[in-house]
Order: C-alpha cells, then sequence, then structure tokens
C-alpha cells in the first residue's frame, strides 16, 4: 500500500490549486518543495509590515468570473489596478501605450493626432513583413516608441539584439487612443489582503507538507510513496535532460529596505534604456496603498531591483524561451511525459509555457477535474 494517492512536487499555486482539490475528495497528498517556503513565485514576505512579493510583482487578472469567485475563497482581494510607469533617462511615460504617453512625447493632444504621428512613423518604416522583432515593433507603432520604451527593455529582458530576436513575441503591441493608465483589459484584477502566501497557506491546510526538500535528492523513495506524482518542475529535469536542456531566462532580485517612506510614488517603474541593468524597480507598499491609506502608513519603504539573467543548470528557471528550437525540444519530451502512466506534469515548468496566475488555477483545476473523473 502506498502511503499517499498523490505525491506533488512543487507547493506553487498549481501544485497548491492541484492538491486543494485532491485533499477536499477525500485523497491524501503530500507537497514537497526545494525551498524553505510554500508559494513558489508567488511567495511573499512581511518585511517593517510590508508584504513584500519576493519574486517580483504579481498582479492578479482575471475576465473568469468562475476563477475569480475560486480565489476569493482564500482571500480578500484590493482595488489595486496595474498602471506601471516606463523610464527612459529622465523622462517619464505612461503605460501601457495610451494618450498619456503619446501627449508626453510628442505634445500631441487628440487621439487623431497621435494616430497620425504613429501611421506616419509606420509608413517610413516600410516593413512589409516583419522577419524579427525589432522590425516588428517598428510596424506596429513606429520608431519612437520603440526606440524610448520597447528596444532596450526588450534586449535587456531576453538577453539579445531585437533584431536577432523573433517577431512572434510581440505580435502586439498595445495601444490605446484612450487617457487610461489600465495595463490589464481584464473586468478583475487585484491583490490579496496579506499577501499571497496566506492564499497558498489555506490552499494547503490539512495537506502533509515537507519544505527544504528536493525530489531528486531522494527519487527512488519519492517515487513509490504515492500512487500518483504531480510534478512542477523542469520536465527536461524529469527526464535527465536525455535530449538536451531546454532553454530558460532566468532573475535576479535585489530587496532593499530605505528609511523613508514613499521612494518612487509607484508599485512599478520600467528602467527602458539598456544601460540601466535591472528592467524595473517595484516598491511594494503601494500593491497595497500604503501611502494613500492612514492607517497602514509605515515609516519606511521596501524596493527591489529586477535584473534579467541569462540561465544556466543550478540557477531558478523563470520564463521559458518558446521559440521555435525549444518549443521542438519540448515536443520531444512531451511525447515521454506522455508515456508516464504515473506521472502528471503541470505548471509553467512542467508544460514548458508561461502562465499568469489564473491560467495556472485554470489549468490545475482542469487537471484535477480528469483525475477525478477517471
Amino acid at each position: 500500500m502506498k502511503k499517499y494517492d498523490y505525491l506533488i512536487v512543487g507547493s506553487g499555486l498549481f501544485g497548491a490549486v492541484f492538491a486543494n482539490e485532491m485533499t477536499k475528495s477525500g485523497k491524501k497528498c503530500l507537497v514537497i518543495d526545494k525551498r524553505d517556503h510554500i508559494g513558489g513565485n508567488i511567495y511573499t514576505k512581511e518585511v517593517e509590515g510590508i508584504n513584500v512579493h519576493m519574486y517580483g510583482a504579481h498582479i492578479f487578472h482575471t475576465s473568469d468570473k468562475k476563477i475569480w469567485g475560486y480565489v476569493n475563497q482564500f482571500a480578500e482581494f484590493n482595488r489595486y489596478t496595474n498602471s506601471p510607469v516606463a523610464r527612459y533617462k529622465d523622462e517619464l511615460y505612461n503605460m501601457p501605450f495610451n494618450m498619456n504617453t503619446f501627449s508626453k512625447m510628442w505634445g500631441v493632444v487628440t487621439p487623431k493626432e497621435a494616430k497620425e504621428k504613429i501611421e506616419a512613423q509606420i509608413k517610413e518604416a516600410n516593413i512589409k513583413e516583419p522577419k524579427n522583432l525589432e522590425e516588428q515593433a517598428l510596424s506596429l507603432v513606429g520608431r519612437d516608441i520603440y526606440e524610448k520604451l520597447v528596444k532596450g527593455y526588450t534586449e535587456k529582458q531576453w538577453g539579445r539584439k531585437a533584431n536577432e530576436l523573433p517577431s512572434f513575441i510581440i505580435k502586439r503591441l498595445p495601444v490605446r487612443f484612450t487617457y487610461d493608465n489600465n495595463y490589464f483589459n481584464d473586468k478583475y484584477q487585484g491583490i490579496p489582503n496579506g499577501g499571497y502566501t496566506t492564499i497558498i497557506e489555506k490552499m494547503l491546510d490539512g495537506v502533509d507538507v515537507r519544505l527544504n526538500t528536493d525530489f531528486f535528492a531522494d527519487r527512488q523513495e519519492f517515487s513509490e510513496i504515492a500512487d500518483k506524482i504531480l510534478f512542477t518542475g523542469m520536465i527536461d529535469e524529469y527526464f535527465d535532460h536525455c535530449y538536451g536542456y531546454l532553454e530558460y531566462r532566468s532573475l535576479r532580485f535585489e530587496t532593499e529596505t530605505l528609511d523613508e517612506e514613499n521612494y518612487q510614488g509607484n508599485a512599478v517603474v520600467n528602467y527602458t534604456e539598456y544601460e540601466i541593468p535591472y528592467t524595473r524597480i517595484i516598491e511594494h507598499k503601494h500593491f497595497e496603498f500604503m501611502c494613500q491609506d492612514e492607517s497602514k502608513r509605515v515609516p519606511k519603504t521596501v524596493i527591489t531591483r529586477e535584473y534579467p539573467a541569462d540561465w544556466k543548470p543550478g540557477d531558478e528557471p523563470y520564463y521559458p524561451m518558446n521559440d521555435e528550437k525549444n518549443n521542438a525540444l519540448y515536443e520531444k519530451y512531451k511525447a515521454l511525459a506522455e508515456k508516464e502512466s504515473n506521472v502528471i506534469f503541470g505548471g509553467r515548468l512542467g508544460m514548458y509555457k508561461y502562465f499568469d496566475m489564473h491560467n495556472v488555477i485554470a489549468e490545475a483545476l482542469r487537471c484535477a477535474k480528469n483525475e477525478l473523473n477517471k
């Protein structure tokens, strides 16, 4: 007799949703994680009374009422609206590209003037079939926006020159001819009061959890402890990289506490110059209106600089490199995965696909439902 119905490798959002659904249905689950905390990359930690997003900004957004209702079981969300600011040298621009952006860049006032300016620059670029990201961006928004707000940021993010990146990375760039700084179009948006870790704690209530536990350190033991495994780590690592390594982008974070109440006036400021090595600075207290709400005000602030980095074995993988070469390699691993009768692969790393949080929840719920219907 196996000790558990499911071994869940990884305590991030996918693993926690799956564990919650299975436990509610009477299944016995063990969750293991090689880190010293639950929550994966959505882990938040309180520092100086501020909930700090330890692995970068996470803003929950969805237009799916079912998903919004599901996640609200575990936390009450505030009304935070993602409105990042882009800084190019000493110029500040609102994101996404909208009338505030165009007015600051060109002095235009009406949508008609902004459209004419962009259309003139697109015509000047005269690119009919974009062959790379640079040509794609020029054909969508023209040279001024590309040079100041897209080029440097994108090259830092991906670690390659824009004219060496595939065009599909930016199939479209959101351009809005309204004075609206709301980055997402989704109906529901916010940050959970108390941080994301409290959500994962509630999801894992009643579930056995072991931290500082690496599946690969005791693979034989863990393979025998449960009837089935949900694996949310790197799919190529599970198969000992037998076809070679899938590529990822990594991130490095520098977090510091400052003896001032308000450092930058916004939760997220993107730095679009290539010469500045980080892509953005996050000031965490603005996710929870701690400069506007007198009852929440604290005298210090916590900021995080986010540095993109090349990934190498042993580093933390954050973004799959979904180019043609890597997608083809993933398909080979996927074929192996489909032959594993007692292993399910899930999440961003297990499925080698970029997911937002609402996508992760939807996919984990679908996965759990499939298991329960067998």
